[in-house]
């Protein structure tokens, strides 16, 4: 993992809403109105936060069809760990491009 990598896996988790997110859906799996109800959020925030989730690996999605023919989009926490210590630091440092110093400001 490089840096860039390690610093979208972090902010995606920085996020309070996120963190429901996940906590709601590491309960069960359930549809995109189930949840935004769950969580007191609009379906569109709600689709924001799931497409920041789902592009770290967070979280998956899928369509199934209610039975009364309506597709339901319906998202799953993926199990995941997250370590940030200094050997996970030193690592991503080392998988990453040299900063130079036009790119650092």
């Amino acid at each position: 993992m490089d840096v860039e990598s390690l610093v979208g896996r972090l902010a995606a988790v920085a996020n309070p809403l996120r963190l429901r997110i996940l906590a709601t859906l590491a309960e069960e799996s359930t549809h995109v109105s189930e949840l935004a109800r769950r969580t007191g959020m609009s379906r569109a925030l709600l689709y924001l936060h799931l497409r920041r989730l789902e592009e770290v690996g967070y979280v998956t999605g899928h369509l199934e069809l209610s039975p009364d023919g309506k597709a339901l989009k319906y998202f799953e926490a993926v199990p995941f760990a997250l370590t940030v210590d200094l050997p996970t630091v030193r690592a991503a440092v080392a998988a990453s491009p040299p900063v130079t110093p036009e790119e650092d400001s």
